[in-house]
């Protein structure tokens, strides 16, 4: 294995890290807009918390998609053609959920709820899939020796991925809270805390069942048992730290908690599975490794030139986009 090999898998890692950490509270926002606000006002102000960053916060995962077609090509080829019904309804979370911001801006008064409900819904079938996308990976899929997957109804959905789907689903949600908390004043901001406080518990269950399963469902244990230990450990520890710090309503770090969570647990599934990109149920034989699945070493250079040019541009902007809008929302403020 390579040096940019190994690089580029890291950096794919750290992409996927930034677009849960801030499209996970996005998601979050989506979900709070028919299940935390009460009436119109509130939807609105909840939805202004988002509406200047949310579609910038999307484009890490293009960036991610697209580092892993120029840099990795085989683990693109087997993941986007293996899970192509997967990502059509992720796809189709994000469509519903995009055009929901413009639509319900334009419609009249009397359509407006029924937009909501499509950025609610699309916001909670992304985070969803997306866990069943990753864990049912992470388990291992039918994988032959040419890299093709061929999986059957229950290698996607099975007890793990739903457990592992509903637990990003709830971190985001409550990511998502703790943002609308930092980012409103008023009711709102009242409710997303008192949510928050009562669904912290649910979610020690949820990552209690989540750890149980990768024990007995992933060879992550057998193959790096130091860092799947420590990582899990991590996230239950971020997780302490973001209930402790929604209680004593300091939401600065209750929010970057709960991010760091979701960066802990995409470090846990990418060490998890090195030195390999898609592990296979046939047999290890067939597992696809980073150093088989990657570009020529010329591709890989000449993408590192472009992308350490270009990155600092794009953490600046994304810096200066939230420095901008950092005052907190009311009702009432013009938006989305």
């Amino acid at each position: 294995m390579s040096t940019l090999q190994l690089v580029w898998f890291t950096l794919i890692g750290v992409l996927f890290s930034g677009f849960f950490f801030l499209e996970g509270f996005d998601f979050g926002v989506g979900m709070a807009v028919q299940t935390l606000a009460h009436n119109d006002e509130e939807q609105d102000q909840v939805i202004n918390t988002i509406g200047p960053v949310w579609d910038g916060n999307e484009v890490w995962l293009l960036t991610a998609g697209g580092a892993m077609f120029a840099s990795f090509p085989y683990w693109y080829a087997s993941l986007f053609s293996g899970y192509y019904l997967i990502l059509f309804i992720i796809l189709f979370g994000l469509i519903i959920r995009g055009v929901s911001f413009e639509f319900r801006h334009k419609v009249p008064e009397k359509n407006k709820n029924f937009w909501n409900w499509t950025l609610t819904i699309g916001s909670t079938i992304v985070p969803f899939f997306f866990g069943i996308l990753f864990i049912s990976m992470i388990q291992g899929m039918p994988i032959d020796a040419s890299g093709n997957l061929s999986a059957t109804f229950t290698d996607y959905i099975n007890v793990f991925s739903v457990v592992g789907g509903v637990a990003l689903t709830l971190l985001s949600y409550l990511h998502g809270l703790n943002y609308i908390s930092l980012k409103t004043e008023g009711p709102v901001r009242e409710r997303a805390r008192n949510y928050a406080k009562a669904l912290y518990a649910v979610l020690y269950v949820g990552l209690v069942a989540f750890a149980v399963l990768m024990y007995f469902q992933t060879d992550f244990y057998e193959k790096h048992f130091a860092t799947t230990l420590g990582l899990t450990l991590v996230i239950v520890v971020l997780t302490v730290i973001a209930n402790i710090s929604v209680f004593k309503e300091k939401e600065l770090l209750a929010f970057l908690a709960s991010g760091f969570t979701m960066i802990a647990l995409v470090a846990l599934l990418f060490t998890g599975l090195f030195p390999r990109v898609m592990v296979s149920s046939i047999s290890s034989d067939y597992d696809l490794l980073i150093k088989t699945a990657s570009s020529s070493p010329y591709t890989l250079k000449i993408m590192t030139y472009m992308s350490f040019t270009l990155l600092p541009f794009v953490l600046a902007y994304t810096a200066w986009a939230y420095y901008v809008f950092r005052k907190r929302v009311t009702v009432n403020m013009k938006g989305y």
